[in-house]
Protein backbone atom coordinates (compact mmCIF):
# COMPACT_ATOMS: atom_id res chain seq x y z
CA UNK A 1 0.00 0.00 0.00
CA UNK A 2 1.69 3.18 -0.84
CA UNK A 3 1.23 6.27 1.17
CA UNK A 4 1.50 9.77 0.21
CA UNK A 5 2.20 12.77 2.88
CA UNK A 6 1.98 16.32 1.59
CA UNK A 7 3.73 19.24 3.79
CA UNK A 8 1.67 22.04 3.14
CA UNK A 9 2.66 24.03 6.66
CA UNK A 10 4.17 26.85 4.18
CA UNK A 11 1.65 27.13 1.95
CA UNK A 12 0.40 24.85 -1.02
CA UNK A 13 -0.25 25.84 -5.29
CA UNK A 14 -0.86 24.09 -8.69
CA UNK A 15 2.75 24.73 -9.31
CA UNK A 16 3.95 23.72 -6.44
CA UNK A 17 2.39 20.52 -6.02
CA UNK A 18 3.13 19.36 -9.34
CA UNK A 19 6.85 20.24 -8.49
CA UNK A 20 7.50 18.47 -5.62
CA UNK A 21 5.96 15.27 -7.32
CA UNK A 22 8.34 15.71 -10.16
CA UNK A 23 11.06 15.99 -7.65
CA UNK A 24 9.59 12.50 -5.69
CA UNK A 25 10.19 10.97 -9.13
CA UNK A 26 7.18 11.63 -11.45
CA UNK A 27 7.84 11.03 -14.95
CA UNK A 28 8.01 14.86 -16.26
CA UNK A 29 8.15 13.41 -19.96
CA UNK A 30 4.58 11.60 -19.17
CA UNK A 31 3.26 14.75 -17.30
CA UNK A 32 4.06 16.76 -21.35
CA UNK A 33 3.08 14.62 -23.39
CA UNK A 34 -0.15 14.26 -21.41
CA UNK A 35 -0.71 18.16 -21.25
CA UNK A 36 0.07 18.57 -25.09
CA UNK A 37 -2.53 16.26 -25.53
CA UNK A 38 -4.82 18.15 -24.30
CA UNK A 39 -7.58 20.65 -26.83
CA UNK A 40 -6.50 24.00 -25.30
CA UNK A 41 -3.72 26.50 -26.47
CA UNK A 42 -0.59 24.61 -26.73
CA UNK A 43 0.64 24.19 -23.26
CA UNK A 44 3.97 23.03 -21.43
CA UNK A 45 5.82 22.62 -18.74
CA UNK A 46 9.50 23.11 -17.68
CA UNK A 47 10.98 21.87 -14.02
CA UNK A 48 14.25 23.08 -13.26
CA UNK A 49 16.42 23.42 -9.75
CA UNK A 50 15.76 26.19 -7.58
CA UNK A 51 16.72 27.62 -4.25
CA UNK A 52 14.20 29.11 -1.47
CA UNK A 53 15.26 30.36 1.79
CA UNK A 54 18.76 28.08 1.36
CA UNK A 55 17.04 25.14 0.39
CA UNK A 56 17.08 22.94 -2.61
CA UNK A 57 13.67 22.36 -4.86
CA UNK A 58 12.09 21.98 -8.28
CA UNK A 59 10.11 24.75 -10.03
CA UNK A 60 7.73 23.88 -12.49
CA UNK A 61 7.07 26.55 -15.03
CA UNK A 62 4.03 26.50 -16.77
CA UNK A 63 4.47 27.83 -20.36
CA UNK A 64 0.95 29.16 -21.46
CA UNK A 65 -0.16 32.03 -24.30
CA UNK A 66 -2.09 34.67 -22.76
CA UNK A 67 -5.62 33.41 -23.21
CA UNK A 68 -9.14 35.92 -23.73
CA UNK A 69 -11.09 32.53 -23.78
CA UNK A 70 -13.37 32.94 -20.50
CA UNK A 71 -14.33 28.72 -19.57
CA UNK A 72 -16.42 27.42 -17.17
CA UNK A 73 -16.82 24.15 -15.67
CA UNK A 74 -18.72 22.48 -18.96
CA UNK A 75 -15.44 23.86 -21.10
CA UNK A 76 -12.95 22.14 -18.71
CA UNK A 77 -15.31 19.04 -18.50
CA UNK A 78 -15.25 18.51 -22.37
CA UNK A 79 -11.37 19.04 -21.98
CA UNK A 80 -10.80 16.83 -20.21
CA UNK A 81 -13.31 14.24 -20.81
CA UNK A 82 -12.09 13.98 -24.69
CA UNK A 83 -8.33 14.06 -24.16
CA UNK A 84 -6.64 11.05 -23.85
CA UNK A 85 -5.87 10.56 -20.25
CA UNK A 86 -5.62 7.58 -17.78
CA UNK A 87 -9.04 6.95 -16.24
CA UNK A 88 -7.50 7.62 -12.07
CA UNK A 89 -5.82 11.10 -13.74
CA UNK A 90 -9.08 12.20 -15.26
CA UNK A 91 -11.64 11.55 -12.64
CA UNK A 92 -9.22 13.42 -10.28
CA UNK A 93 -8.58 16.23 -12.28
CA UNK A 94 -12.42 16.84 -12.92
CA UNK A 95 -12.83 16.18 -9.27
CA UNK A 96 -10.66 19.37 -8.47
CA UNK A 97 -12.40 21.54 -11.15
CA UNK A 98 -15.92 20.32 -9.70
CA UNK A 99 -14.86 21.29 -6.56
CA UNK A 100 -13.27 25.05 -7.40
CA UNK A 101 -16.67 25.56 -9.27
CA UNK A 102 -18.97 24.77 -5.87
CA UNK A 103 -17.05 26.92 -3.86
CA UNK A 104 -17.05 30.02 -6.52
CA UNK A 105 -20.19 29.63 -6.44
CA UNK A 106 -20.94 29.54 -2.58
CA UNK A 107 -18.62 32.41 -3.23
CA UNK A 108 -20.44 34.51 -5.34
CA UNK A 109 -23.90 33.35 -4.92
CA UNK A 110 -24.38 31.84 -8.34
CA UNK A 111 -25.09 28.33 -9.91
CA UNK A 112 -22.42 26.47 -10.46
CA UNK A 113 -23.22 27.31 -14.40
CA UNK A 114 -22.81 30.35 -14.15
CA UNK A 115 -19.05 30.23 -12.88
CA UNK A 116 -16.28 31.58 -15.50
CA UNK A 117 -13.01 30.90 -13.93
CA UNK A 118 -11.05 34.01 -14.32
CA UNK A 119 -7.50 32.53 -12.96
CA UNK A 120 -8.38 28.98 -11.99
CA UNK A 121 -9.52 28.54 -15.12
CA UNK A 122 -6.46 29.79 -17.25
CA UNK A 123 -4.22 27.78 -19.10
CA UNK A 124 -1.87 27.45 -16.45
CA UNK A 125 -4.12 26.10 -13.71
CA UNK A 126 -5.73 23.44 -16.30
CA UNK A 127 -2.01 22.15 -16.86
CA UNK A 128 -1.23 22.69 -12.66
CA UNK A 129 -4.02 20.47 -12.57
CA UNK A 130 -3.82 17.77 -14.97
CA UNK A 131 0.02 17.86 -14.93
CA UNK A 132 -0.85 16.85 -10.83
CA UNK A 133 -3.38 14.46 -11.77
CA UNK A 134 -1.11 12.51 -14.06
CA UNK A 135 2.18 12.87 -11.68
CA UNK A 136 -0.06 11.32 -9.18
CA UNK A 137 -1.51 8.56 -11.30
CA UNK A 138 2.66 7.44 -12.46
CA UNK A 139 3.76 7.67 -8.62
CA UNK A 140 0.56 5.06 -8.08
CA UNK A 141 -0.66 7.50 -5.81
CA UNK A 142 -4.67 7.72 -7.17
CA UNK A 143 -6.64 5.06 -6.07
CA UNK A 144 -6.57 3.32 -3.12
CA UNK A 145 -3.34 4.79 -1.65
CA UNK A 146 -3.32 6.41 1.29
CA UNK A 147 -2.96 10.21 1.59
CA UNK A 148 -2.49 12.55 4.34
CA UNK A 149 -2.31 16.14 4.41
CA UNK A 150 -0.63 18.13 6.72
CA UNK A 151 -2.07 21.30 8.47
CA UNK A 152 -2.70 24.19 5.59
CA UNK A 153 -1.01 27.52 6.09
CA UNK A 154 -2.93 30.07 4.00
CA UNK A 155 -1.75 33.38 5.08
CA UNK A 156 -2.76 36.94 5.71
CA UNK A 157 -2.99 40.28 3.98
CA UNK A 158 -4.74 41.04 0.54
CA UNK A 159 -4.07 39.84 -3.18
CA UNK A 160 -5.37 41.65 -6.24
CA UNK A 161 -7.98 38.95 -8.14
CA UNK A 162 -9.88 39.23 -11.02
CA UNK A 163 -12.83 41.00 -9.01
CA UNK A 164 -9.88 43.41 -7.14
CA UNK A 165 -8.71 43.04 -3.73
CA UNK A 166 -9.34 40.31 -1.98
CA UNK A 167 -8.54 39.76 1.80
CA UNK A 168 -6.57 36.29 2.65
CA UNK A 169 -7.13 33.50 2.87
CA UNK A 170 -9.14 34.25 -0.01
CA UNK A 171 -12.78 33.38 -0.28
CA UNK A 172 -12.54 30.55 -2.31
CA UNK A 173 -9.92 29.27 -0.47
CA UNK A 174 -11.60 29.25 3.20
CA UNK A 175 -15.00 27.42 1.63
CA UNK A 176 -12.68 24.99 0.01
CA UNK A 177 -10.83 24.17 3.06
CA UNK A 178 -14.02 24.16 4.93
CA UNK A 179 -15.84 21.83 2.94
CA UNK A 180 -12.87 19.47 3.48
CA UNK A 181 -12.62 19.80 6.86
CA UNK A 182 -9.19 20.59 6.72
CA UNK A 183 -6.92 22.24 9.50
CA UNK A 184 -5.68 25.59 9.06
CA UNK A 185 -1.86 26.74 10.53
CA UNK A 186 -1.13 30.32 11.41
CA UNK A 187 1.24 31.37 9.75
CA UNK A 188 3.46 34.72 10.24
CA UNK A 189 3.59 35.53 6.40
CA UNK A 190 1.66 38.65 5.32
CA UNK A 191 1.14 37.07 1.94
CA UNK A 192 -0.71 34.22 0.20
CA UNK A 193 0.87 31.02 0.88
CA UNK A 194 -2.21 28.59 -0.84
CA UNK A 195 -3.85 29.43 -3.87
CA UNK A 196 -7.52 28.02 -4.90
CA UNK A 197 -6.20 25.89 -7.20
CA UNK A 198 -3.84 24.43 -4.78
CA UNK A 199 -6.22 24.12 -2.29
CA UNK A 200 -9.16 22.29 -4.69
CA UNK A 201 -5.82 19.76 -5.31
CA UNK A 202 -5.44 19.50 -1.37
CA UNK A 203 -9.13 18.91 -0.72
CA UNK A 204 -9.31 16.19 -3.53
CA UNK A 205 -6.30 14.20 -2.74
CA UNK A 206 -6.43 14.49 1.07
CA UNK A 207 -7.99 10.90 2.59
CA UNK A 208 -6.69 12.65 6.33
CA UNK A 209 -5.37 15.36 8.13
CA UNK A 210 -2.42 15.31 9.83
CA UNK A 211 0.98 14.46 10.73
CA UNK A 212 2.79 11.91 8.40
CA UNK A 213 1.42 8.02 8.28
CA UNK A 214 3.31 5.21 9.74
CA UNK A 215 5.19 3.73 6.45
CA UNK A 216 8.84 3.10 5.59
CA UNK A 217 9.90 6.37 2.91
CA UNK A 218 10.61 5.80 -0.35
CA UNK A 219 11.22 9.29 -1.58
CA UNK A 220 10.85 12.65 -0.97
CA UNK A 221 10.22 15.93 -2.95
CA UNK A 222 10.49 19.49 -2.84
CA UNK A 223 8.60 21.89 -4.64
CA UNK A 224 9.10 25.80 -5.38
CA UNK A 225 6.46 28.24 -5.35
CA UNK A 226 7.65 31.64 -7.44
CA UNK A 227 8.50 33.78 -4.71
CA UNK A 228 11.58 33.52 -2.07
CA UNK A 229 10.72 35.32 0.79
CA UNK A 230 12.76 36.01 3.73
CA UNK A 231 10.76 35.04 6.35
CA UNK A 232 10.18 31.02 5.44
CA UNK A 233 11.14 28.26 2.61
CA UNK A 234 8.33 29.07 0.32
CA UNK A 235 7.85 25.63 -0.83
CA UNK A 236 5.78 22.62 -0.28
CA UNK A 237 7.33 18.90 0.49
CA UNK A 238 5.75 15.33 -0.48
CA UNK A 239 7.18 11.85 1.31
CA UNK A 240 6.27 8.83 -0.38
CA UNK A 241 6.47 5.53 1.32
CA UNK A 242 4.84 2.19 1.73
CA UNK A 243 2.73 1.11 4.68
CA UNK A 244 4.82 -0.20 7.76
CA UNK A 245 2.45 -2.76 9.69
CA UNK A 246 3.53 -5.15 11.35
CA UNK A 247 0.05 -7.54 10.85
CA UNK A 248 1.53 -7.72 6.76
CA UNK A 249 -1.83 -6.34 5.64
CA UNK A 250 -2.61 -3.22 4.00
CA UNK A 251 -4.95 -0.77 5.75
CA UNK A 252 -7.32 2.13 4.38
CA UNK A 253 -9.94 4.33 4.99
CA UNK A 254 -12.62 3.83 2.62
CA UNK A 255 -16.47 4.90 3.27
CA UNK A 256 -19.57 2.52 3.55
CA UNK A 257 -22.91 3.30 1.72
CA UNK A 258 -26.08 1.51 2.30
CA UNK A 259 -29.30 1.61 1.51
CA UNK A 260 -32.57 -0.38 1.67
CA UNK A 261 -34.98 -0.85 -1.77
CA UNK A 262 -38.32 -2.68 -1.09
CA UNK A 263 -39.82 -1.61 -4.84
CA UNK A 264 -37.10 -2.44 -7.58
CA UNK A 265 -37.58 -4.92 -10.14
CA UNK A 266 -35.36 -8.06 -8.57
CA UNK A 267 -33.80 -8.49 -12.28
CA UNK A 268 -31.93 -4.58 -12.09
CA UNK A 269 -29.63 -5.87 -9.02
CA UNK A 270 -26.98 -7.36 -11.36
CA UNK A 271 -26.89 -4.11 -13.12
CA UNK A 272 -26.59 -2.32 -10.68
CA UNK A 273 -24.08 -3.85 -8.96
CA UNK A 274 -22.01 -3.87 -12.20
CA UNK A 275 -22.54 -0.38 -12.33
CA UNK A 276 -21.13 0.26 -8.82
CA UNK A 277 -17.90 -1.43 -9.67
CA UNK A 278 -17.64 0.12 -13.11
CA UNK A 279 -18.07 3.75 -11.05
CA UNK A 280 -14.96 2.84 -9.03
CA UNK A 281 -16.61 0.57 -6.14
CA UNK A 282 -14.37 -1.17 -4.35
CA UNK A 283 -16.88 -4.23 -3.39
CA UNK A 284 -21.08 -4.30 -3.66
CA UNK A 285 -23.56 -6.56 -2.54
CA UNK A 286 -27.18 -6.92 -1.54
CA UNK A 287 -28.76 -8.59 1.19
CA UNK A 288 -31.94 -9.70 2.12
CA UNK A 289 -34.17 -7.75 4.42
CA UNK A 290 -37.81 -7.82 5.63
CA UNK A 291 -39.50 -4.18 5.76
CA UNK A 292 -42.12 -2.39 7.09
CA UNK A 293 -45.63 -4.28 6.27
CA UNK A 294 -43.79 -7.81 5.93
CA UNK A 295 -42.37 -6.71 2.34
CA UNK A 296 -39.06 -8.26 1.09
CA UNK A 297 -36.67 -5.93 0.39
CA UNK A 298 -32.68 -5.43 -0.43
CA UNK A 299 -29.84 -3.66 1.52
CA UNK A 300 -27.72 -2.47 -1.09
CA UNK A 301 -24.15 -2.13 0.55
CA UNK A 302 -21.11 -0.35 -1.00
CA UNK A 303 -17.23 0.01 -0.46
CA UNK A 304 -15.33 2.98 -1.51
CA UNK A 305 -12.17 4.99 -1.78
CA UNK A 306 -13.73 8.72 -0.63
CA UNK A 307 -12.32 9.56 -4.63
CA UNK A 308 -15.58 7.86 -5.87
CA UNK A 309 -17.95 8.20 -3.14
CA UNK A 310 -19.80 10.98 -5.14
CA UNK A 311 -19.87 8.82 -8.07
CA UNK A 312 -20.96 6.05 -6.42
CA UNK A 313 -23.87 8.07 -4.96
CA UNK A 314 -24.57 9.06 -8.07
CA UNK A 315 -25.08 5.54 -9.78
CA UNK A 316 -27.24 4.72 -6.64
CA UNK A 317 -29.61 7.37 -7.18
CA UNK A 318 -29.61 7.19 -10.88
CA UNK A 319 -30.36 3.56 -10.75
CA UNK A 320 -32.49 2.43 -8.31
CA UNK A 321 -35.75 4.03 -6.18
CA UNK A 322 -33.97 5.09 -3.13
CA UNK A 323 -34.60 8.58 -1.98
CA UNK A 324 -31.47 8.31 0.46
CA UNK A 325 -28.41 6.80 1.23
CA UNK A 326 -26.20 5.62 4.61
CA UNK A 327 -22.36 6.82 4.64
CA UNK A 328 -20.23 5.71 7.23
CA UNK A 329 -16.36 6.17 7.53
CA UNK A 330 -14.68 2.30 7.74
CA UNK A 331 -11.25 0.71 7.81
CA UNK A 332 -10.42 -1.67 5.22
CA UNK A 333 -7.63 -4.37 5.81
CA UNK A 334 -6.33 -6.21 2.76
CA UNK A 335 -4.09 -8.47 2.11
CA UNK A 336 -1.18 -8.25 -0.67
CA UNK A 337 -2.06 -10.15 -3.36
CA UNK A 338 -0.50 -11.60 -6.54
CA UNK A 339 -1.68 -13.54 -9.38
CA UNK A 340 -0.36 -16.51 -11.51
CA UNK A 341 -1.03 -19.12 -14.15
CA UNK A 342 -0.31 -23.03 -13.13
CA UNK A 343 -0.37 -26.20 -15.65
CA UNK A 344 -2.76 -28.51 -14.98
CA UNK A 345 -3.05 -31.97 -16.16
CA UNK A 346 -3.65 -31.93 -19.96
CA UNK A 347 -1.85 -28.72 -21.17
CA UNK A 348 -4.08 -26.24 -19.93
CA UNK A 349 -3.22 -23.59 -17.95
CA UNK A 350 -5.08 -22.10 -14.96
CA UNK A 351 -4.98 -18.76 -13.48
CA UNK A 352 -4.99 -18.01 -9.69
CA UNK A 353 -5.06 -15.30 -7.54
CA UNK A 354 -3.53 -15.18 -3.97
CA UNK A 355 -3.17 -13.58 -0.91
CA UNK A 356 0.21 -13.12 0.60
CA UNK A 357 0.37 -12.29 4.61
CA UNK A 358 3.97 -10.87 5.28
CA UNK A 359 5.19 -12.75 2.26
CA UNK A 360 3.40 -15.96 2.89
CA UNK A 361 0.44 -17.61 0.49
CA UNK A 362 -2.61 -18.23 2.66
CA UNK A 363 -5.60 -18.45 0.48
CA UNK A 364 -5.26 -19.65 -3.67
CA UNK A 365 -8.39 -18.95 -5.55
CA UNK A 366 -8.22 -20.09 -8.87
CA UNK A 367 -10.19 -18.40 -11.64
CA UNK A 368 -13.46 -20.47 -12.06
CA UNK A 369 -13.77 -19.61 -15.63
CA UNK A 370 -10.34 -20.96 -16.47
CA UNK A 371 -11.38 -23.67 -14.27
CA UNK A 372 -14.26 -24.71 -16.46
CA UNK A 373 -12.34 -24.34 -19.59
CA UNK A 374 -9.87 -26.07 -18.92
CA UNK A 375 -12.35 -28.86 -17.48
CA UNK A 376 -14.14 -28.87 -21.22
CA UNK A 377 -10.73 -29.15 -23.00
CA UNK A 378 -9.95 -32.24 -21.15
CA UNK A 379 -12.87 -33.88 -20.28
CA UNK A 380 -12.08 -34.10 -16.49
CA UNK A 381 -14.80 -32.76 -13.42
CA UNK A 382 -14.55 -29.38 -13.03
CA UNK A 383 -13.88 -30.14 -9.07
CA UNK A 384 -10.76 -32.03 -9.91
CA UNK A 385 -9.30 -29.39 -11.87
CA UNK A 386 -10.21 -27.21 -9.48
CA UNK A 387 -8.18 -29.05 -6.66
CA UNK A 388 -5.20 -29.46 -8.75
CA UNK A 389 -5.02 -25.27 -9.35
CA UNK A 390 -5.12 -24.38 -6.28
CA UNK A 391 -2.46 -27.48 -4.91
CA UNK A 392 0.08 -26.05 -7.61
CA UNK A 393 -0.43 -22.75 -6.62
CA UNK A 394 0.15 -23.38 -2.87
CA UNK A 395 3.45 -25.03 -4.08
CA UNK A 396 4.12 -22.21 -6.13
CA UNK A 397 4.88 -20.46 -2.86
Amino acid sequence: MRTLWVDAGNGAAGDMLLAALVDAGADLEAVRAGLRGLAVEPVDVEVTQVRRHGLRARYADVRAPHSHVSRNLADVTAILTAAALPEEAREFALAVFQRLARAEARVHGVDVSEIHFHEVGALDAIADVTGCALALHDLGLLGTATRVVSPVAAGSGVVRAAHGPLPVPVPAVLELLTEAGAPLRSHPAAMELCTPTGAALLATLATGWGPAPDCVPRATGTGAGRADPDGHPNVLRVLIGEAADASGWATAEMHRVDTTVDDLDPRLWPDVLEALRSAGAADAWCSPALMRKGRPGQVLSVLVDPQRLDAVCRVIFEQTTTLGVRVSPVERRSLDRDQITVPVTGGATVGVKRGLLNGEVVTAQPEYDDVRAAAAATGRPIGEVLAEARAAAWRSG
